[in-house]
């Protein structure tokens, strides 16, 4: 194990600064992501959880914001739903400088709180 971290989102405080900035979400997620959760009626969960998944990257790699770019970080689902964590650009520039090989990421929320823990091997 090289790092873990841990982030939380509180959903209500993300929908509304997406509300407030429309164009927030194309700077914080990728097309990919954010055509995933398109089809959902509410996706402030879906999207909270996976601004947390960005932040507990952070943490696994010892960094602040600021230190990659939030594109360099993004999440997809599995047939089976298990989340995968892909990691490019500077963000995977400084996973190969701490010799970081594999990432496991783990997301969760209710109805007020999207979590998410990043582990790096």
């Amino acid at each position: 194990m090289r790092g873990i971290g841990i982030d939380a989102v509180d959903i209500d405080r993300f929908r509304r600064a997406l509300e407030r900035t429309p164009n927030l979400s194309a700077r914080l997620f990728t097309a990919d992501e954010l055509r995933s959760v398109a089809a959902k009626s509410d996706n402030a969960s879906s999207l909270a959880a996976r601004f947390a998944v960005r932040e507990a990257t952070m943490k696994a790699l010892g960094v602040g914001l600021g230190a990659f770019d939030l594109h360099d970080v993004s999440v997809s689902k599995l047939p089976t739903g298990q989340p995968v964590l892909h990691v490019r650009g500077r963000a995977q520039q400084i996973a190969q400088s701490r010799g970081i090989t594999s990432w496991q990421v783990s997301i969760s929320h209710t109805d007020s709180v999207a979590v998410a823990v990043v582990a790096a091997e």
